[in-house]
């Protein structure tokens, strides 16, 4: 695997993926990780993501979930937060039951715990909004 410095691994597309959904989501954010002007390596991997969801049309949270199906691994200040808050997520449960963590996902919280970045109780962390779009209506 590709790797920038010592913190961030970059994904890999396998043979299998060449032609599916997969493949577009890989090359775009390949693409456009080589091109985004910043120094530092966690924001052009969230800029990258960014960029290939909406590209394609989906969410943040889905195309940093492919990605780190096929080997990314960054900081956390490298994803989306809805992907962060799915992650947290999943970590609360078994990888057997629904909605458990895969091993890819596993492996990235594991990166995390070895480098401190998660922080005690993540998994219970959760952004709650003060207002909401119900009450702002005239």
């Amino acid at each position: 695997m590709a790797q920038f410095e010592t913190k961030i691994t970059l994904p890999v597309l396998a043979e299998q993926y060449d032609m599916s959904e997969k493949a577009q989501i890989y090359r775009s954010f390949m693409h456009h990780l080589s091109q985004v002007p910043m120094s530092r390596e966690e924001i052009k991997v969230l800029s990258a993501i960014q960029y290939t969801a909406d590209m394609m049309g989906n969410s943040d949270a889905h195309i940093a979930k492919e990605l780190v199906e096929m080997g990314l691994r960054a900081p956390r200040i490298a994803f989306p937060m809805e992907y962060l808050d799915f992650v947290d997520r999943a970590a609360m449960r078994n990888g057997w039951e629904i909605g458990g963590p895969t091993n890819a996902m596993m492996d990235l919280r594991h990166m995390w715990l070895g480098t401190r970045e998660a922080y005690s109780l993540s998994s219970f962390r959760h952004v709650h909004d003060v207002l909401s779009e119900d009450v702002m209506r005239v």
